[in-house]
């Protein structure tokens, strides 16, 4: 973003930018035992809910480290991010590793996370978002300014093609023969009808969730939000699969699992 500003806004200041990411190594400990794997290595914050909630970060130290440590989870669960320099990134590894053995640490790739974060209907900007959707249509609304009297983005979000309700949504999708669906798959509201058929959606997540105990998906439906509980098809080669529209959170919708 800054870089953008300095090339379209600003190109007449003599500035470079240099980005600092990748002095830093980041670590994820996600799970029911995180915060008590973390405390005895952590100084300078208590984990605890009540002085250290989630989203809030902290500069502190790790394992004997300078840490930069965020309260965050991207998998439903009580998660912490750890960066510390670079070059001792390996070191924290080991050192998460050693003190996770008691409660049965394992690693994750990237394929579990992603079945992890669908189950809390988490979004993936550019997979369960395209540049059509707005915060509304992906339900965060709440994340939107509403009284600030200007922000980037509000004047368009005030244009009535953005405000109209028949707008593709981002809901929930369980499918009636608990069938996995294929991510892309275009949706449809009556499947009888001749070819061309009146597409109303895509499929932009789908998952076999262990945790919900059955296939999952998210997916963007035009007038979504006002449609739940009602049944979609989905054509496929050979069949047609119905699903009942849902909200985009299938496990722990109470977020219970977020608290220490």
């Amino acid at each position: 973003m800054m870089e953008d500003y300095l090339q379209t806004e600003w190109p007449e200041l003599d500035v470079w930018l240099t980005s600092t990411t990748e002095q830093w190594a980041t670590i994820a400990l996600n799970g029911p035992n995180a915060a008590k794997l973390l405390t005895p290595l952590v100084e300078g914050v208590e984990l605890a809910d009540e002085t250290f909630q989630h989203m809030s970060c902290i500069e502190c130290t790790v394992a004997g480290m300078p840490a930069r440590l965020f309260r965050v989870s991207f998998t439903g669960e009580i998660g912490f991010e750890v960066n510390v320099p670079a070059p001792s990134g390996r070191k924290l590894w080991e050192i998460l590793w050693e003190a996770g053995q008691q409660y049965g640490i394992t690693p994750y790739g990237t394929e579990t996370m992603h079945v992890l974060r669908a189950e809390k209907g988490y979004i993936i900007v550019g997979q369960d978002t395209d540049g059509t959707v707005t915060p509304y249509d992906a339900g965060m609304g709440w994340a939107v300014g509403k009284n600030k009297p200007d922000f980037v983005g509000k004047r368009g979000l005030a244009r009535p093609d953005l405000m109209a309700g028949r707008r593709r949504q981002l809901v929930g999708l369980l499918t009636e023969d608990d069938s996995k669906l294929e991510e892309g798959a275009q949706i449809v509201f009556d499947p009888q009808q001749p070819i061309p058929m009146k597409m109303v959606g895509f499929v932009t997540s789908a998952y076999h969730s262990d945790a919900a105990g059955r296939p999952i998906a998210l997916a963007l439906v035009e007038g979504g939000h006002e449609r739940m509980g009602e049944t979609v098809f989905i054509p496929m080669p050979g069949r047609t699969i119905a699903a009942k529209i849902t909200g985009t959170v299938f496990v722990d919708p109470e977020n219970s699992r977020l608290k220490i």
